[in-house]
């Protein structure tokens, strides 16, 4: 069964000495798609460059929140211009960091609202970062309800700002931590997430599902998020798999 992981940095330094040999390897484990997720100006390059060796791999462009502090005066009109390459899909990864404050919340919640923005006018989707910001966060989408369209990368909150983030027409990604022993919580958000609005996704390197936990992760462990989203709903491997690679076809707007 082909699978799709929607979020992954395989720009990362953790596979410097064997990136060619991970992507050869994941596309033989049947990862048909991959979204690689910019997190700067200069990684969201690569990304592009990236996308166009390989026909499977994609790119998104943004500013993380870590990073917001040390953007440029000029790094919308940078992003624009990321966002017309034909591969490049989305802006992101974007949001909120409320855990680390690598960069002073004013300027995170100043770059976000202004990256949202540049989706909107360019009508593309926003891969969202949200760690310990779930009110900012909300408050900010909603502001934008009708207007924003993406994706809550990583998913972490409640069921009942899932169930906000569904009605405003998100998608929620869930990743290794959904298969981890304590996360019955987010277990439970999985199962009530419709079909037609949930993804999966390793968020390379980092986050390894079990039982791989300890490993540096990779997109081939997709499967095994997948996996557990299907024992979530009680449904079968084969349609969790099918239904979160068309979702994510869906929703970057990729054809074929």
């Amino acid at each position: 069964m082909k699978v799709f992981d929607t979020h992954a940095h395989l720009l990362s330094d953790a596979f410097d000495e064997d990136r060619e040999q991970v992507i050869a390897r994941i596309q033989s484990a049947g990862v048909c798609l991959c979204m690689e997720a910019g997190t700067t100006l200069e990684d969201s390059a690569k990304a592009v460059e990236q996308s166009e060796r390989y026909d499977f791999l994609y790119a998104a462009a943004g500013i993380h929140p870590h990073e917001a502090e040390e953007a440029p005066e000029n790094a919308l009109d940078q992003l624009e211009k990321l966002l017309a390459h034909p591969k490049c899909k989305a802006l992101g990864e974007i949001g909120l960091d409320y855990h680390y404050d690598f960069s002073p919340r004013e300027i995170q919640r100043r770059m976000f609202a202004e990256q949202l923005d540049l989706a909107i006018a360019l009508d593309k989707p926003v891969i969202i970062h949200d760690r310990e910001a779930h009110a900012d966060t909300l408050s900010l989408l909603t502001a934008r309800k009708g207007k924003s369209k993406g994706i809550l990368h990583c998913y972490s909150g409640s069921l009942e700002d899932a169930k906000k983030y569904l009605d405003m027409g998100f998608y929620l990604s869930f990743a290794g931590p959904l298969t981890f022993k304590n996360a019955h919580k987010l277990q439970q958000v999985a199962a009530y997430v419709p079909l037609d609005r949930v993804l999966c996704e390793t968020d390379s390197p980092y986050l390894t599902p079990v039982p791989k936990r300890g490993q540096r992760n990779d997109p081939a462990n997709v499967a095994l998020v997948i996996e557990q989203l299907a024992q979530c709903k009680g449904i079968a491997f084969d349609e969790a798999a099918q239904h979160t690679l068309e979702n994510g076809k869906a929703v970057f707007g990729i054809e074929g």
